[in-house]
């Protein structure tokens, strides 16, 4: 017979816990520094924007604006990923706090393939105007002053998409079965799969290159090539037969296979593939030993010099020059905190090339011992963009596209400020602790209590 059930989950389990649930407020520390830093936001603000994104037409109800907001900061305030965020979510009452909740709940608030929905709705615009948002609360809880949003740092980083490193043989592979898959999904004939030949070969590539035998590994690209080319030219071939629904898809795969086939003819080329499922993907050196390639999206970030609080945040596809995007970068900051960029330290790669009225700091001119010490403080924006990595999900993109990476590169801004704002309210109820407990000292002392009173 199958085990007794655990008691613990039946009567003393309905008794503890009521339909509505417990209230919140009734069992967790309200000085907690999430509690403190949910009561800081305004979030009908939130409720305003989010209604307006719906229509009046019937249907099931969406989500409200605070808890929508409130799971995406969550996810990437703590490095979550979406399905992790949900587990989390249910277990920890602080984010249900956050999110709005009033009494406890045990059920995940939506599917974590909504949050999916809700990034693409929103948009870059929606993720810049929540970084709007973000930062007001930060100057109205007094976490940073509006004023120090004259005086930033620029710097730019790679964010990596979530690709495999990009060999010729992997990559002819991947083309060859998605040919074969599709060919058989439209019901045309194929002569030969080459399901036997093609993964051998692209395993016997790199066991040739490690070897340092190049001629047999130049000698199995060329064949794992010829493999490619003629699934592409028998569906070129059969093109008419593919059905209309399909067609454009056929068309695409196509140019897909044309395009990679034709760089690995012309190594001198630009703008390759480094990827069959994210093509927006850039090859970027920035010099480093460890890692001598980066395969993703350069991001351009802009941070206040006295607190590291980002002020704009912005993904840039096509790997352009850093000069080039100093001024849409300070246009942005600009607009989102209300205060025009008085000066701005700089590394060397932004020298030049820039419209901007405000005073540009770098090394290779003179500088004044204010303008050293403003310097100074670019060199802090490296730890930061570190920490950016580490503990929140700048390290890798698994959005896809261009406006995945956008939406991405806001958010992980985001993040970082709310993990700022979290610090500032430790710190601060950390203070008013350590007074507390000096208070009674300090009114034994005649001199003390003379002056308290």
């Amino acid at each position: 017979m199958k085990p007794k059930p655990d008691p613990s989950l039946l009567g003393a389990q309905a008794k503890l816990f009521e339909d509505s649930g417990p209230a919140l407020v009734d069992f967790i520390n309200m000085k907690n520094s999430l509690v403190r830093l949910a009561d800081s936001f305004q979030w009908e603000i939130f409720e305003d924007h989010w209604r307006g994104l719906f229509s009046t037409a019937g249907g099931p109800m969406a989500n409200s604006g605070r808890r929508v907001a409130g799971l995406l900061m969550l996810k990437h305030m703590e490095a979550l990923s979406d399905e992790r965020l949900m587990q989390v979510w249910v277990m920890n009452p602080y984010f249900q706090y956050f999110c709005g909740e009033t009494h406890f709940q045990h059920r995940s608030p939506a599917d974590p393939t909504s949050l999916i929905r809700w990034r693409k709705r929103l948009g870059e615009e929606g993720m810049e105007w929540l970084l709007t948002t973000v930062v007001e609360s930060a100057v109205s809880s007094g976490v940073v002053e509006r004023r120090d949003s004259a005086d930033v740092c620029v710097d730019s980083t790679v964010m990596e998409k979530n690709i495999a490193y990009p060999t010729d043989s992997a990559l002819l592979e991947k083309l060859r079965v998605r040919l074969v898959e599709f060919m058989k999904r439209s019901e045309l004939k194929i002569r030969q799969t080459y399901s036997r030949q093609g993964p051998r070969l692209s395993q016997q590539v790199g066991r040739f290159a490690h070897a340092k035998q190049y001629k047999r590994m130049r000698r199995a690209l060329r064949k794992l090539r010829g493999f490619a080319g003629r699934l592409q030219r028998e569906l070129e071939r059969q093109l008419a037969q593919v059905p209309e629904a399909m067609r454009e898809e056929a068309q695409d795969l196509i140019a897909l296979s044309r395009r990679f086939l034709g760089q690995l003819k012309d190594r001198k080329t630009k703008n390759k593939i480094y990827s069959l499922h994210e093509q927006h993907v850039d090859c970027i050196s920035k010099g480093k030993a460890r890692k001598r390639y980066e395969f993703g999206t350069k991001v351009g970030i802009v941070c206040t010099q006295k607190d590291g609080f980002v002020t704009e945040m912005r993904s840039y596809p096509g790997n352009p020059y850093d000069g080039h995007t100093l001024d849409d970068m300070l246009e942005q900051s600009e607009i989102i905190c209300s205060v025009k960029p008085r000066t701005v330290a700089v590394d060397l790669s932004y020298r030049g090339r820039h419209d901007t009225k405000a005073d540009v700091i770098h090394r290779g001119r003179k500088l004044t011992k204010r303008q050293k010490a403003r310097l100074r403080r670019r060199s802090g924006q490296e730890a930061m963009i570190g920490h950016m990595k580490n503990d929140g999900l700048l390290e890798r993109c698994h959005l896809t596209g261009k406006e995945g990476g956008a939406i991405h590169a806001i958010l992980c801004g985001i993040g970082h400020n709310l993990r700022k704002m979290r610090a500032y309210w430790v710190r601060l109820l950390l203070f008013l602790w350590i007074c507390l407990q000096s208070l009674p000292r300090m009114l034994t002392k005649p001199q003390m209590r003379q002056v308290w009173t």
